[in-house]
């Protein structure tokens, strides 16, 4: 008995240490979460401590307890319709009989239209009579959309919903007498969509204390940049402005943003422009949307990233606007390209993309784990456009076959393969084939593991794809010489263990290869990206010496392929090389004195370089700190001359 007691005090006494031990060992780890280096904005600011760790932020640390859950509806639908629409619909990016072209959502800004002028001559005579929310939301479902984001309350400070703050809304301010949000909401709820809200928080051109209007007032965050350069934020150089612009949180976004999640209890809440306001007023926008509803999705344009923040405080990034092509990114995001060049509705602006591209952007960025929030913006009378129905109607066709592999979809573990991009369901791959071999030979690089099946996802028959493995990281496919599908033939690939992949690209000795900057791995330097646009997918800031680009890749066989560099060349002309395997190429960029935003990129043939067969670097860099900058390099272009031999 004595026995057993002592047992028993030892076991509790061992127990109770252990118990100490653990409760100050998690002490000191919460010591550790919380402990910062505070940042209090100066006087007159608002008195906030937004560094991280800070007991102002523990809103925010607790929102990401949940934010797994909260992100598995938009993970799971991977795309979406972003609808830029309001009384500025109504003139098409056109004021007084000049077309200012753009983004048509800002003519306001464009065209300096004093607020009583458009109050009186825009927003009075908005009538969408055409709008039909029914309509709407059964073509956004046709189309494989699966949530819907709205503007809300655009730059402009117009309310499209019923606002009990303000009367510059479409049911006090205009003749059309009903709310298309609610009819929306409801409409999106019956199709089957998730519904959300675009509300600029930071930019109202309508309100004297609000951020932007600087024709009408003296506030800042306008063109003129009244109160800071372009380089430099107003609240910082001038912080005693804040208090009057908080008057316009206050007293309306933040109302406002409570109001609409009250009323029309959204999924999503997309903020803009942060850069138009101090952080701490932002993140108390983004604190009384989460108190107003804690499992609401929200973007990351709520709070612009400010030194010594932890971040954008969003339960996702939000690339730049009009993104095609995109860098690797290992967290959650998306992406928001137009059908054509602007978000709203444009009269002039008929560089519409075909739904095939649009697909391919798609498949692109689910491929790296993002969704695609795809923009139309529908016309004054509150009709879509036939120019995006016949996208959407496109896009839709091709999703109703191939919707599989795009939702609820993964990042693919993958490389990128020469004919395209592949998406993931746990052991599933998609191969998303753009470039179809006219051979009759399909190659899947990089994968190590056993193909259980494979056959065509268009195919209701599921028969069987006839596949080998010809070497330890390579599976060949036998199919037909024609693509089933013009925009991205999908061929279904069941396999034993999806993980079980080499990070090796294979270089196709029968296909061209297009190895992208975004695609590359960047190696002893901070190298700066583009945003994404067509005009700005490359990667720049080449100044220390070593540093280079580079992709590791392998060939089943030897080949012979011309090089082509594709870039924006810069001032002054600089040395580079391209290494690949043993084999090496030199030359000296272009020089265009031109700002390299105002030029095109260029494909600068480099020579011919044989490549034998097996692993190897393939790799760019500057023949010695470049003078400037060496180049904004978008992609390496191995163009095969002909099939050589082991």
């Amino acid at each position: 008995m004595k026995n057993n007691l002592k047992s028993t005090l030892k076991t509790v006494i061992y127990i109770a240490i252990v118990m100490v031990f653990v409760q100050c060992n998690s002490v000191e780890k919460t010591d550790k979460q919380t402990s910062h280096t505070s940042i209090i904005p100066p006087l007159p600011r608002l008195q906030m401590d937004i560094a991280a760790g800070s007991p102002d932020l523990q809103w925010w640390r607790d929102a990401k307890t949940t934010r797994e859950q909260r992100l598995e509806d938009w993970r799971d639908a991977r795309f979406g319709c972003f609808i830029h629409w309001n009384a500025s619909s109504l003139l098409g990016s056109s004021w007084k009989g000049k077309n200012y072209g753009g983004y048509a959502e800002h003519i306001q800004r464009m065209a300096k239209i004093p607020c009583d002028e458009y109050r009186r001559d825009v927003v009075g005579n908005f009538n969408p009579t055409g709008f039909n929310a029914d309509e709407w939301a059964a073509t956004i479902r046709k189309a494989g959309m699966r949530y819907v984001i709205i503007t809300a309350k655009h730059h402009d400070g117009f309310a499209m919903f019923d606002s009990d703050v303000s009367d510059f809304t479409i049911l006090k301010a205009t003749p059309f007498g009903r709310d298309p949000m609610a009819e929306l909401k409801a409409a999106c709820d019956k199709n089957g969509l998730k519904f959300g809200f675009y509300y600029s928080h930071a930019f109202d051109w309508g309100e004297p204390n609000g951020p932007g209007n600087d024709w009408d007032y003296e506030n800042p965050g306008g063109d003129k940049h009244l109160f800071a350069s372009r380089n430099t934020k107003w609240f910082d150089v001038h912080p005693e402005i804040a208090p009057r612009i908080r008057k316009y949180v206050d007293e309306k976004s933040i109302p406002q943003v409570r109001e609409l999640i009250g009323k029309y209890d959204p999924d999503f809440i997309w903020f803009d422009t942060p850069h138009k306001l101090p952080p701490e007023e932002n993140l108390r926008i983004m604190k009384a949307a989460r108190a107003a509803k804690p499992n609401i999705v929200i973007n990351s344009r709520g709070v612009q990233p400010y030194t010594g923040m932890p971040g954008h405080f969003g339960d996702y990034e939000s690339t730049s606007d009009r993104a095609v092509d995109f860098p690797t990114n290992d967290g959650d995001w998306e992406t928001i390209p137009t059908t054509n060049e602007s978000y709203g509705y444009s009269a002039t602006d008929r560089s519409h993309k075909t739904p095939e591209y649009l697909v391919r952007v798609l498949v692109k960025a689910v491929a790296r784990g993002g969704n695609m929030l795809l923009n139309i913006g529908p016309k004054g009378d509150g009709i879509i456009d036939d120019a995006d129905i016949k996208i959407l109607d496109g896009i839709g066709k091709w999703m109703d076959v191939n919707e599989a592999s795009i939702r609820g979809t993964v990042r693919t573990t993958l490389p990128v393969q020469a004919w395209g991009e592949s998406t993931r369901k746990k052991n599933t791959f998609y191969l998303h084939v753009f470039d179809w071999p006219t051979d009759g030979v399909l190659q899947l690089g990089g994968f190590l593991g056993k193909v259980n099946k494979a056959y065509l996802l268009s195919d209701k028959n599921q028969t069987a794809i006839t596949h080998k493995r010809t070497d330890d990281m390579t599976v060949q496919f036998e199919v037909s010489a024609k693509a089933p599908d013009e925009a991205s033939s999908v061929i279904v690939v069941e396999v034993d263990d999806a993980e079980h992949v080499d990070s090796h690209r294979l270089i196709s000795t029968t296909q061209n290869n297009m190895l992208r900057a975004f695609d590359g791995m960047a190696v002893d330097g901070e190298f700066k990206y583009g945003n994404g646009k067509v005009t700005n997918s490359g990667v720049s800031g080449w100044t220390q010496d070593g540093q280079s680009m580079t992709w590791p890749v392998y060939l089943s066989k030897a080949g012979k392929f011309k090089v082509i560099a594709e870039y924006k060349p810069y001032k002054h002309s600089n040395k580079f090389i391209v290494e690949a395997g043993t084999a090496t190429l030199s030359d000296t960029t272009v020089s265009d004195s031109r700002r390299s935003r105002d030029i095109d990129y260029i494909k600068h043939e480099l020579g011919n370089i044989n490549l034998s067969s097996g692993n190897q670097i393939i790799k760019i860099y500057a023949d010695s700190i470049p003078d400037g900058d060496l180049m904004e390099l978008r992609a390496l272009h191995l163009i095969p001359l002909f099939q050589g031999k082991d």
